[in-house]
């Protein structure tokens, strides 16, 4: 396996296991609180919508114009590799709060509890609908991951694999704690994503433009440590920023 298709390996399944593990939450808060299939069942209906979406856009993707493809997916990528790693700097900084699992599934129990008993068929209909939206909420920015990535080197196949093996890892260790992961360090986790997205996105944002990269592909290694440098020097900056607010406002 060569590097790009290793990056699009961990890149997709580090991104996937952030999303498996927010609607791992929903799926758990709704199932233990209203019914356990009919959650069941929302989430594969969504994860089934979300297949046949990869495998509806993946070849037409593919038949696209080099620079045109390299241009969309280098745009998409750069939308939310930015995304998550402006999240990250300021979770990492302290100036937003670190995502808690747990209080998001004490949170969606409590709605659950106090939602209406409605039943269609015998499905729980809430439970049904919050565990759709939410797997399928959660899943759509994998599955335009999992396109962009695999879609610029043809590689779908590769790219749903990754995305596949993170649900089933989630999955299994959901089921094995019977609570929501709150241990996994998702901070972490977008950083490392966002960095990579943000990186890939440059790249080939910057080739569909009609530039080149000196050495090609290998330009990526100078681009990635540069991203990561970069974003982590911002981290610094803005958390001794707030405090040499505080020492310039205190009297002489």
């Amino acid at each position: 396996m060569s590097g790009p298709e290793l990056a699009l390996v961990a890149s997709v399944f580090l991104a996937c296991c952030v999303e498996a593990v927010e609607a791992l939450t929903i799926v758990l808060a709704v199932g233990t609180t209203r019914s356990w299939p009919s959650s069941l069942y929302g989430c594969g209906a969504a994860t089934l919508a979300l297949a046949v979406l990869i495998a509806a856009l993946g070849p037409a993707l593919t038949h696209l114009p080099v620079n045109t493809l390299r241009l969309v997916v280098g745009g998409l990528l750069l939308s939310f590799g930015l995304q998550w790693l402006r999240k990250a700097v300021l979770r990492a900084a302290g100036l937003q709060a670190l995502h808690d699992e747990e209080a998001a599934f004490a949170s969606s129990r409590a709605a659950a509890r106090a939602a209406e008993q409605r039943a269609v068929a015998g499905v729980d209909a809430y439970a049904f609908a919050v565990s759709f939206k939410g797997v399928l909420l959660e899943g759509l920015e994998v599955a335009v991951i999992v396109l962009t990535f695999g879609a610029n080197q043809h590689r779908v196949p590769l790219a749903a694999a990754a995305a596949g093996a993170a649900i089933a890892v989630v999955a299994l260790a959901g089921l094995a704690a019977r609570a929501p992961l709150a241990r996994v360090p998702e901070n972490t986790m977008k950083f490392a994503v966002g960095v990579m997205l943000t990186s890939f996105g440059t790249f080939w944002g910057t080739q569909g433009a009609g530039a080149s990269w000196p050495g090609d592909d290998a330009a990526l290694l100078a681009i990635i440590p540069g991203v990561a440098l970069a974003s982590l020097a911002m981290v610094l900056w803005l958390r001794r920023a707030p405090l040499a607010a505080t020492t310039a406002n205190e009297p002489a």
